[in-house]
């Protein structure tokens, strides 16, 4: 920065919050749970489901956070973004292969049952 940034925009100097390509609080926790919902369906699929939903519930802040200053949260909203549609996958791949075991337990059961 020179010396005349002070003398375009006052007070960049004493808020170094005003950094471009700052980071969103909680951008990566929803990546990372994201991320964790589909391993966690490919593992034992309630994991994934719950980590799933809790990345689909802290999105709308970190969105909300966002469009209050676009310009300085860019790269960390493209890792939420992201997170949000692994989120997406893994909530419904759980949730359908919780769906596939419940309909497979509920047909041997009544198989089993006409013996």
């Amino acid at each position: 920065m020179s010396d005349f940034d002070e003398l375009l925009d006052p007070g960049v100097k004493d808020n170094p919050s005003n950094v471009v390509g700052s980071s969103l609080p909680n951008a990566n926790a929803v990546l990372t749970l994201g991320i964790l919902s589909i391993v966690g369906c490919l593992l034992y699929y309630i994991p994934g489901l719950i980590c799933g939903i809790i990345a689909l519930s802290m999105y709308p802040k970190v969105k909300r956070q966002y469009m209050q200053d676009p310009a300085r949260f860019e790269a960390s909203f493209k890792n939420a973004k992201g997170g949000y549609v692994c989120a997406i996958i893994g909530t419904s791949l759980s949730a359908f292969c919780i769906l596939i075991v419940v309909i497979a337990l509920g047909v041997g059961a009544s198989l089993f049952g006409r013996f």
